[in-house]
């Protein structure tokens, strides 16, 4: 395809989103003022029956599939939603048996450190100071960790007082010939039968081993890989030197995203993660993050939020990630010990401001920085045992400053670990936190400016229910607001969403969700990786400028041409389900949204490319495309370069309608 079939949407685009920019958006952590008449003065336009199925498919799915609309009508809106707050009554074979592959996953912290050691560990058994691993399969793999280990020493003891460096030359000549030396190796390791390759592996010297996983490439690399058992590509993994752990908490959440049939509890699930934000990156959290997401996000996502702030508060995730499982109270048992050292004596107050401000009460939430120091206090003796041995969260009565404490205006007894819980109880219960939760779903869900009207109101359900998750989201969707022409279509995605609603749209397998990991993070979201505790933004002015819509165009131009790592895009199988799925011819080319096209009823018959585009409209943006948009992509099919190939017409198509301004909003 030629440069310019980049650039023509791409100023379409930009001027589209440059428009919506100028409007405020309200920081999440800022007290939100009206946007607009309340409710009961200025009445909004409703949805119709389909477009509120859409919305609510837009909005609490990662993008629909070819047939969601159709499913969602013939159960009702409603029943649908419901269906949806009740996750066990929608069975996940599909996702469930991908999920399979990544049984690190499952594992608590300190087997995920067993299985796949820090630095830490693998030096200490380099030197002798830790005993090696009994299973036979994982003594391998750590025998290769502890030879790279002692060559990475020795290169860096002889580069000590020398200048001399590789040239570029020299590195691509030895990077050729190790390449040459793992495919010899995989030779011999494929010569065996599937089911002994990776023990015959493990028998090999330690320097072959090293070299096989490290080097090998396509096709060998994926003749071993499609034989092994999932823990045995963990394994090889693990030799090659990879980050086994984040990269498979990484693709999972891809997938989660793509195919879990439980659409509402993973988009709520990525709504918490991000409002309880932790950096996996951050030391001992590579090893917390996947039972963090697990056993205190997901499991209680659609409960009660006093249960969700209890479950992020005391898991050792976030007890790392924002330093509490280090601060001690001043005046503790623990500050006066004489082996103490000076810097693990102090009292952090990250977690008492964070779980305040970003939270709870929220930054306007009538706390001064008094009541942060005073709830830092409260909460020392919160910590974890030996987190760098992956040990569980404990209350250490040593470390917790002794005495009452004044904050809030009201004061907290002495009671240890009681205190810390009195004091979350007390969050979880105010007005504030009920008003700011409020407004954090309702910017995620219905406009990054949601009205105080509608805030109110789903604030009154969270004091009327404990907090009550579930109902407040029924609040919100049985809302004027969510269901109004104002807040349809009016979100932008972010780089997960638009994403995730590629491959649902087109119906693509994403069978190498490695590659989709690194295009969002290219894009500007890498998972579990948002180091400052806000987490990524949900708004627009985040999302949305000149770099950010060439970068989701050049990745719509690839994926349609089967160009992201190797993921098969069939535009010819598109095309057929919406052919099949069409029941009646529609009024005109474009939908009602285009009066001015051609009526398939008059005498001017359209085109095939033209039904070929309705089609596809329809099928990926539900025809709800401009006829600005339209005309660029009819434009720009008239110019491009004579094909012999229909199928890159329709590639091509599939590729400006995925890049158009009307595909990027949900």
């Amino acid at each position: 395809m030629r440069r310019k079939t980049l650039l023509i949407p791409c100023i379409l685009a930009v001027a589209v989103f440059c428009s919506a920019q100028s409007k405020k958006v309200p920081k999440a952590t800022a007290k939100p003022a009206p946007a607009e008449p309340r409710h009961g003065d200025a009445p909004l336009p409703p949805l119709n029956d389909e477009e509120r199925a859409i919305q609510m498919l837009n909005r609490f799915t990662f993008g629909p599939r070819p047939g969601d609309l159709d499913t969602v009508m013939k159960m009702g809106p409603d029943a649908w939603f419901e269906r949806q707050l009740n996750p066990d009554s929608n069975p996940d074979p599909v996702l469930d048996k991908r999920l399979a592959d990544y049984p690190s996953l499952n594992l608590p912290p300190d087997q995920i450190l067993a299985q796949f050691p820090s630095s830490t560990m693998i030096r200490q058994l380099a030197e002798r100071k830790r005993a090696m691993p009994s299973d036979l399969l994982l003594a391998g793999a750590y025998e290769v960790l502890i030879a790279r280990y002692n060559r990475r020493k020795m290169e860096q003891a002889a580069d000590q007082g020398t200048s001399s460096e590789m040239t570029d030359d020299q590195k691509a000549a030895r990077r050729k010939q190790q390449q040459a030396s793992a495919a010899v190796v995989a030779d011999e390791a494929l010569a065996f039968p599937k089911n002994e390759r990776m023990q015959a592996i493990m028998k090999m010297p330690v320097e072959q081993r090293m070299i096989l996983a490290e080097f090998v490439s396509d096709p060998q690399r994926s003749l071993l890989f499609n034989d092994f058992s999932p823990r045995d590509r963990e394994m090889f993994n693990l030799m090659a030197g990879q980050q086994v752990v984040d990269a498979e908490l990484q693709q999972a959440k891809v997938l989660r995203a793509i195919l879990s049939e439980r659409q509402l509890l993973e988009v709520m699930t990525d709504f918490w993660y991000n409002h309880f934000n932790v950096d996996f990156t951050k030391g001992a959290d590579r090893w917390y993050v996947p039972g963090y997401e697990r056993d205190a996000i997901r499991a209680h996502a659609l409960g009660k939020f006093r249960d969700l702030l209890f479950a992020t508060a005391q898991h050792p995730a976030m007890l790392y990630y924002l330093d509490n499982w280090s601060s001690i109270g001043p005046d503790s048992l623990a500050a006066g010990r004489p082996n103490q050292q000076k810097k693990d004596r102090g009292l952090n107050e990250n977690y008492g401001r964070e779980v305040m401000e970003l939270h709870t009460v929220g930054v306007n939430g009538g706390y001064t920085q008094a009541d942060v120091t005073n709830l830092a206090k409260i909460l020392t003796g919160w910590t974890i045992d030996e987190p760098e041995q992956g040990g569980g969260a404990v209350f250490d009565a040593r470390k917790h400053e002794p005495g009452s404490k004044q904050w809030f205006g009201r004061k907290i007894s002495e009671s240890g670990y009681a205190e810390g819980k009195q004091a979350l109880e007390w969050l979880a219960t105010q007005p504030q936190t009920a008003h700011f939760i409020s407004y954090k779903l309702a910017q995620r869900f219905v406009a990054d400016d949601p009205s105080e009207d509608l805030v109110e109101r789903m604030a009154n359900t969270y004091m009327s229910t404990d907090g009550d998750i579930k109902e407040i989201l029924r609040t919100m969707v049985r809302s004027p607001e969510f269901n109004s022409q104002k807040y349809y279509r009016v979100k932008v995605k972010t780089p997960l969403e638009f994403v995730a609603s590629v491959f649902r749209a087109t119906d693509t397998n994403p069978t190498n969700p490695g590659a989709l990991v690194g295009v969002i993070g290219r894009m500007g979201e890498p998972l579990y990786q948002m180091a400052p505790p806000t987490g990524y933004s949900t708004t627009a002015d985040r999302w949305m400028n000149s770099a950010a819509i060439v970068d989701r165009l050049n990745f719509s131009l690839q994926f349609a041409n089967s160009r992201v790592g190797g993921m098969k895009f069939d535009a010819a199988h598109l095309l057929a389900e919406g052919l099949l799925a069409r029941t009646a011819a529609p009024a005109s080319v474009h939908g009602p949204s285009h009066p001015e096209a051609i009526s398939l009823t008059s005498t001017a018959q359209p085109s095939g490319q033209e039904e070929a585009l309705s089609l596809m409209e329809k099928m990926l943006v539900d025809g709800k495309v401009s006829a600005k948009t339209t005309e660029v992509i009819q434009k720009e099919l008239a110019s491009a370069q004579p094909s012999t190939d229909p199928s890159q017409t329709l590639n091509t198509m599939t590729a400006l309608l995925l890049g158009s301004p009307e595909f990027q909003m949900h």
